[in-house]
């Protein structure tokens, strides 16, 4: 798609995205730290309509907007984002849904998911701690051969002490 095109398309899902927002929605979404106010069965038809697009995706997510970079998610393809750019991505995203999203929709599906997991569950980041230990119980559930089962509940039982309450540490 040329480049005005997605321009184009950019300024149309962002003011579709601002129509939808309702300040009621919002209150209650705010409650639980994220900061849009946009009913997600209305976002993911906006997301149904624009079908798989990566680069534009990538556009929605560049915008820092919470409700287009949940967009972004759903419209994106999770092989295609390099390791580096997955890390960044979890680096900035703050708001808990898309930080939800992306750990589930995207880098779970992700061929570099195991070398994420290791990285960020040692990172000094509760937030990007927290998703690596999301991938790691994932692994654990799934494909657990290989790991070291006894190693990891000694960690866990290590660091409970001074683990954070609250939906993922925040």
């Amino acid at each position: 798609m040329p480049e005005t095109m997605t321009a184009g398309l950019l300024g149309d899902v962002m003011a579709e995205l601002a129509v939808l927002e309702d300040p009621k929605m919002r209150g209650a979404n705010e409650k639980r730290g994220d900061d849009h106010g946009v009913n997600l069965t209305k976002l993911r038809a906006v997301a149904k309509r624009l079908k798989t697009q990566q680069e534009f995706a990538r556009e929605l997510w560049a915008t820092d907007d919470t409700a287009a970079r949940l967009v972004a998610l759903l419209i994106c393809r999770p092989k295609a984002f390099e390791r580096n750019e997955l890390d960044t991505m979890l680096r900035e995203a703050r708001a808990p849904k898309v930080h939800d999203w992306l750990v589930n929709y995207v880098v779970k599906k992700s061929p570099h998911a195991e070398d994420l997991r290791v990285a960020w569950t040692a990172d000094p980041d509760p937030v990007v701690a927290s998703a690596g230990w999301a991938l790691t119980s994932e692994r654990v559930a799934k494909k657990p051969a290989g790991l070291d089962l006894p190693g990891l509940l000694d960690t866990i039982e290590a660091e409970m002490k001074d683990a954070r309450t609250g939906c993922s540490g925040r």
